[in-house]
């Protein structure tokens, strides 16, 4: 999980994962990276149905949180890392919201699509197969 990895997610962080299908993400940060919580939100019941049965066959259930929401309308400022998937638009729209609730050294990590006129720590490419992908890391206080 490179989107964890540049994060340095540790046993310290709480991790958001903001349309968190089917639960991979918030499971790893909490069973490989031993982050003390994470916290999935999407809006499908069967994406939320999916990642909770993950979460049990994974043992982990007890440390994540599912939350049925829109991401622009959950509280995110207990988050020391934040997880995106999302288009370059959806993550427009989040970031005035970043801004206001996340404290300064909240890490930010998307994949695939920046954050436009915020500048990232660091941009690392993955290769999967055959496939190349761009993970952005910026953290809050540093972006500017």
């Amino acid at each position: 999980m490179k989107m964890l990895e540049i994060a340095k997610v540790g046993k310290e962080d709480v991790v958001f994962d903001l349309g968190c299908g089917d639960g991979r993400i918030i499971i790893s940060a909490v069973k490989n990276f031993g982050a003390k919580k994470a916290v999935g939100v999407d809006l499908s019941d069967e994406r939320l149905k999916e990642a909770e049965q993950n979460a049990v066959q994974n043992g982990v259930r007890d440390k994540i949180e599912l939350r049925k929401n829109n991401f622009l309308d959950e509280d995110v400022s207990e988050a020391t890392v934040v997880t995106l998937f999302l288009l370059t638009n959806a993550n427009e729209l989040l970031k005035p919201k970043f801004e206001k609730e996340l404290k300064p050294g909240t890490r930010v990590v998307s994949h695939e699509f920046e954050m436009k006129g915020w500048k990232p720590k660091e941009v690392i490419k993955v290769e999967d197969g055959n496939m190349h992908h761009l993970v952005y890391l910026y953290v809050i206080g540093e972006h500017q």
